[in-house]
């Protein structure tokens, strides 16, 4: 299954009207982990804290009336915060 239809699933969205809206909060979500210091090499749709990151900030940030939104984004900081600090995530072994 792709990261599109993951996180669709995941904000319990059908059809394929809101997919443009949806795919720019997952290129949003990757560009804000990479700006925050994880590598590009490590930014994998497969890997599974990656497609979390993505998945709560894209929860965060979906719909105008969310009431959850302010815990989503709690949880993708601290999410992102764990990723920054891994050196799994934010250094590419060249050798």
């Amino acid at each position: 299954m792709a990261l599109l239809d993951d996180v669709k699933q995941a904000l319990r969205v059908s059809g394929a009207a809101l997919d443009t809206e949806i795919q720019d909060l997952i290129d949003a979500a990757k560009a804000d982990l990479r700006l925050t210091g994880v590598h590009p090499d490590r930014i994998v749709d497969t890997d599974p804290l990656i497609k979390r990151a993505i998945t709560v900030y894209c929860k965060a940030h979906f719909g105008y009336d969310n009431p959850e939104a302010e815990r989503f984004q709690q949880s993708y900081d601290m999410l992102k915060a764990h990723l920054t600090l891994s050196q799994e995530y934010t250094v590419v072994d060249d050798g």
